[in-house]
């Protein structure tokens, strides 16, 4: 059985092939990379925009950068990674030009309205459910209220589920300084969801009594 760290290493030696073919003006190679992630940018680069429209726009202009590009990609992270980081750059240069600076700086948050970012016991009873919306408000505050380059760090890992070295290469920064934000974001959010989930458990525990 492959393990999860192998198929993920399988898959990038597989872009490799693609994206060395397309270095050679193999244009049929990249067109696979564009049909194998397609869909991934578009929804990337919508969680900047929040526009259908806009994301598709900025997705096709993303790839044609990375084609144009292609010569300079160095192998040396996944090709995912560097076309990410792309498709990000991309999407808040368009947000800059539009005076809509404020929107790319939280735009990472967006993911999360559609995440499950904790499973949580409940019989749906409505003090269930109101306290799990509570949770999850909580969570979203407490995001927003992190700095941005941590709130960046936590969302790739826990949203996107990158590793250390992608978000590195996509933050453009240590490796150490990545571990170090996303401990310090978990940190932070531990510390205001707690009494959240203090009081969701309490409320468990009677249900079971």
């Amino acid at each position: 059985m492959v393990d999860k760290q192998s198929k993920k290493q399988t898959n990038k030696e597989a872009d490799l092939t693609l994206v060395r073919r397309a270095k050679k003006g193999d244009y049929r190679a990249f067109d696979l990379l564009v049909l194998k992630y397609q869909s991934r940018i578009v929804s990337i680069a919508f969680k900047f925009v929040k526009e259908i429209q806009l994301a598709e726009d900025i997705s096709q202009e993303s790839f044609i950068k990375a084609y144009r590009s292609i010569d300079s990609f160095r192998e040396e992270s996944a090709f995912y990674t560097w076309l990410y980081r792309i498709t990000a750059n991309t999407a808040k240069n368009y947000l800059v030009s539009k005076g809509r600076r404020k929107e790319s700086s939280i735009s990472e948050l967006s993911i999360f309205e559609n995440e499950d970012f904790f499973e949580l016991p409940t019989n749906d009873s409505p003090e269930q459910i109101l306290m799990a919306q509570s949770l999850k408000d909580t969570i979203y505050d407490a995001l927003s209220g992190l700095p941005e380059d941590t709130r960046t760090a936590l969302s790739l890992r826990e949203f996107e589920g990158l590793n250390y070295e992608e978000i590195a290469e996509i933050m453009n920064c240590p490796v150490g300084t990545v571990r170090s934000r996303i401990f310090r974001g978990r940190e932070a959010l531990e510390n205001l969801i707690s009494p959240v989930t203090d009081k969701f458990k309490v409320m468990n525990n009677k249900e079971i009594v």
